[in-house]
C-alpha cells in the first residue's frame, strides 16, 4: 500500500518527508517522489517535483544530482502500482499542465476513466497512465472557482470522485499549506509545535510528535504551521478524535500489532473490498484491469487450466468449484512446478489462469511461457502491477491487497479467491451463461464478505487461547468437503510454515481410505463443516465428526451460525457468519490463519520470517 507524507513547519520539508518515506518502506513500493513549495526572498516562488522508479535510493541519487531549493512545505509518496506500470512517468507526485498543483494518492479512483475523458475533452494533456493525475488536473481547474482556496477546491474534487482514496496536495501559490482528504483509505494528522504532519500511518512522523488525529470518513484537512482545520466534504466543520501514540517505532510500522502477519490478517476486510472496487462499468458490465482478449476469444475457450504454487494453488482448487459451476467450462488445477513436465494438452481453445502474488514466481512464469508456446490464452491474477507474469499475459486482474510483508500469505490468499470469482463471473457474462441480475446478485454477496470477515476477526480470541493450549501437540489434522477441502489444505500449510510441525489436510470422504488410521487419543482435528444449504455434504460431515470423535480425536469444528447439529460431537466450536457455500472459504480460512500465527508465537518462532522460506520463489 502506498506511503504518503506531508509537512508544513519550520524544518527542511525535504528532510522530514524523506525521513517519513523511509519509515514507510516496510509497506512495499516500486517508485518514490517528493514535491516542495518554495517561497521567500532567496527562492523562486513555485513548485518543484522530483520522482524516480525503484527504491528511495534512486530518488536520493536524483536529488543529489539536482538538489532542490530550501523549503518548509512539502509532500512525498512511495507508490505501489495499481493503474499503470512502475516507471518514472507514473511515479507520484502528479501535477496539472500548468505545474502549479502537486498531488499524491493512495487507493483507487473508480470513475477515473470517465473523468479523464472529460478533462481531455477540455484540452488537458495527461502524461501518465495513473488514476491520480486526474485529481491534479481537476484541482487546477477548480482552484479559480474556489478563489484559490486549496481546501475548498479539494472538497469540490472529492465530491466528484468514486472509490477509495487518500489525497494530499500542495499549490505553488500557497507556500504554507498542505491539504489532505480521505475516503476508505487511511490518513493520520501529526500535531506538533509550530509544525504539522500528514501520513499514511504514525510511523512517518513519530520521531517529531506523538500527538495525532485520526481523520474520519469523507473529511478534508488543511495544515498550516499554526494549526489544523478539518471539514467534511460538504464544507461543514468535522468532529475529530485526537490520540496519543505510545508505541515505539517498530510497533508503529506494524500499526500496533506484534507482527506484520497479524496486521495483514486484520487488513483482509479492506483488501477484499479494494479488490472488488471498480469492477462494474457505467453500463453495468464486469471488467478486468487489462483485457487483451476479445469476447470472441473467450467464447472459444473449451477448457481452463489454473497454474499456481503453494497457497495460490489452494486458491485454484477453490476456484475450480466456482468456475465450473458458473461457466460450465471444464477446469483443471495444476501445480505450476509440475505443469510443463507432463506434456499437458494445451491449445488455442485453452485458457490458462496463472495465479501469483508477486508476479515473479519462477515455476508459474515458466509454466505460463510453456502455455503461450502452445498458443493458449493466458490470464494472470497478481498483486504486483508491472511484474513479469502480468506483462506476459493476455489479460490481468489485479488483487488490490497492498504489500504483504509477512512470508506466510493471508490477505493475498483471500483476494486471489475473490479475483478468481470475478473472472468466473466475467466469463459467464461474456458467454451468456448467466443473466445480468444473477451476476449482480452474486457480486452483492461478495460485497458483503468484508463485513463477514470483520465479524470473524472480532471473535477470534478463543482461537488464540486454543492455540496456546495446543502448543505441545505433535500433529494437527484438517478435514473438509467441497470448498472446505482446499481450506483444510491451506490451514495445514499455514501450520507447517509457521509452527514447524506436522499438519495435514484431507478430503473428509477419504478418511476411511487411510487417514483415519492417524486418529489417536487427543489428536486435534479441525473440521470445516459446509453450510446447511449443502444438506447432503453437511450430513456426511457430521458423520465424519462422529467417526473421529469416537476414536479419541479432539474435534475443533468450524460451522456457520445457527447450526447446532455438530454441538454434541465438538470439543470446540468456531462460529462462522452465514454466507453462500462458495464464499465460505473467505470466512473459514481466517480462524485458521489466527490459530497458526498464535501457535507459532506460543512456540517462540519468528512469525513474519519463518525459517528456510522466502516471500517470492524466483528460482525453479
Amino acid at each position: 500500500m502506498c506511503g504518503i507524507v506531508g509537512y508544513v513547519g519550520a524544518k527542511s520539508a525535504l528532510e522530514v518527508v524523506l525521513e517519513g518515506l523511509r519509515r514507510l518502506e516496510y509497506r512495499g513500493y516500486d517508485s518514490a517522489g517528493v514535491a516542495v513549495v518554495t517561497a521567500g526572498p532567496d527562492t523562486a516562488h513555485g513548485l518543484i517535483i522530483a520522482k524516480k522508479a525503484g527504491k528511495i535510493a534512486n530518488l536520493d541519487k536524483e536529488l543529489a544530482a539536482r538538489p532542490l531549493p530550501p523549503s518548509t512545505t512539502g509532500i512525498g509518496h512511495t507508490r505501489w502500482a495499481t493503474h499503470g506500470p512502475p516507471n518514472d512517468r507514473n511515479a507520484h507526485p502528479h501535477s496539472n499542465n500548468a505545474g502549479r498543483v502537486a498531488v499524491v494518492h493512495n487507493g483507487i479512483i473508480e470513475n477515473f476513466a470517465l473523468l479523464r475523458a472529460e478533462l481531455e475533452a477540455r484540452g488537458n494533456e495527461l502524461s501518465s497512465d495513473t488514476d491520480t493525475e486526474v485529481v491534479a488536473h481537476l484541482l487546477g481547474e477548480l482552484l479559480p472557482e474556489a478563489d484559490g482556496d486549496l481546501a475548498e477546491a479539494m472538497r469540490r474534487v472529492c465530491r466528484r470522485l468514486e472509490g477509495a482514496f487518500t489525497l494530499v496536495a500542495v499549490h505553488a501559490d500557497a507556500p504554507d499549506v498542505v491539504v489532505g482528504a480521505r475516503r476508505n483509505s487511511p490518513l493520520v494528522v501529526g500535531v506538533g509545535e509550530g509544525e504539522n504532519f500528514l501520513a499514511s500511518d504514525v510511523s512517518a512522523f513519530i520521531t517529531h510528535t506523538r500527538d495525532a488525529i485520526e481523520l474520519g470518513q469523507d473529511q478534508v484537512v488543511e495544515l498550516r504551521r499554526e494549526g489544523v482545520t478539518v471539514t467534511n466534504f460538504d464544507g461543514t466543520p468535522a468532529e475529530t478524535t485526537p490520540f496519543h501514540v505510545d508505541w515505539d517505532i517498530s510497533a508503529a510500522e506494524k500499526g500496533g500489532y506484534d507482527y506484520f502477519m497479524l496486521k495483514e490478517i486484520a487488513e483482509q476486510p479492506k483488501a477484499i473490498a479494494d479488490t472488488l472496487l471498480g469492477r462494474f462499468t457505467p453500463e453495468g458490465r464486469l471488467h478486468l484491469d487489462e483485457m487483451r482478449l476479445s469476447d470472441d476469444d473467450l467464447r472459444e475457450v473449451d477448457k481452463i487450466i489454473i497454474i499456481a504454487c503453494g497457497t495460490s494453488f489452494h486458491v485454484g482448487l477453490i476456484a475450480k468449484y466456482a468456475i465450473e459451476h458458473w461457466t460450465r467450462i471444464p477446469c483443471e488445477v495444476e501445480l505450476a512446478s509440475e505443469f510443463r513436465y507432463r506434456d499437458p494438452i494445451v491449445d488455442r481453445s485453452t485458457m490458462v489462469i496463472a495465479i501469483s502474488q508477486s508476479g515473479e514466481t519462477m515455476d508459474t512464469l515458466m509454466a505460463l511461457r510453456h502455455a503461450r508456446e502452445q498458443k493458449a490464452k493466458v490470464l494472470a491474477i497478481c498483486n504486483t502491477n508491472g511484474s513479469t507474469i502480468p506483462r506476459e499475459s493476455d489479460a490481468v486482474l489485479y488483487t488490490y491487497a497492498g504489500p504483504e510483508i509477512a512470508v506466510a500469505s493471508t490477505k493475498a490468499f483471500l483476494t486471489q479467491i475473490v479475483a478468481t470469482y470475478v473472472i468466473a463471473l466475467y466469463l459467464a457474462q461474456v458467454r451468456g451463461i448467466k443473466y445480468g441480475d444473477e451476476i449482480t446478485a452474486i457480486l452483492a454477496d461478495l460485497e458483503k464478505t468484508p463485513a463477514a470477515v470483520a465479524k470473524v476477526l472480532e471473535s477470534v480470541e478463543p482461537v488464540r487461547q486454543l492455540a496456546r493450549e495446543l502448543k505441545d501437540a505433535k500433529s494437527v489434522l484438517f478435514i473438509g468437503r467441497h470448498v472446505g477441502y482446499p481450506v483444510a489444505l491451506e490451514g495445514a500449510l499455514k501450520l507447517k510454515e509457521l509452527a514447524y510441525m506436522h499438519a495435514e489436510g484431507f478430503a473428509a470422504g477419504e478418511l476411511k481410505h487411510g487417514p483415519i488410521a492417524l486418529i489417536e487419543e487427543g489428536l486435534p482435528v479441525f473440521v470445516v463443516v459446509p453450510p446447511k444449504g449443502r444438506d447432503v455434504l453437511h450430513d456426511k460431515m457430521v458423520s465424519n465428526i462422529q467417526e473421529i470423535r469416537a476414536r479419541g480425536a479432539r474435534t475443533i469444528v468450524l460451522v456457520e451460525e445457527g447450526d447446532h447439529s455438530v454441538d454434541p460431537y465438538a470439543d470446540h466450536v468456531i462460529r462462522l457468519p452465514k454466507v453462500p457455500t462458495l464464499l465460505q472459504p473467505l470466512v473459514a480460512t481466517v480462524p485458521l490463519q489466527v490459530f497458526s500465527c498464535e501457535m507459532a508465537t506460543a512456540k517462540g518462532h519468528d512469525v513474519d520470517q519463518p525459517r528456510n522460506l522466502a516471500k517470492s520463489v524466483t528460482v525453479e
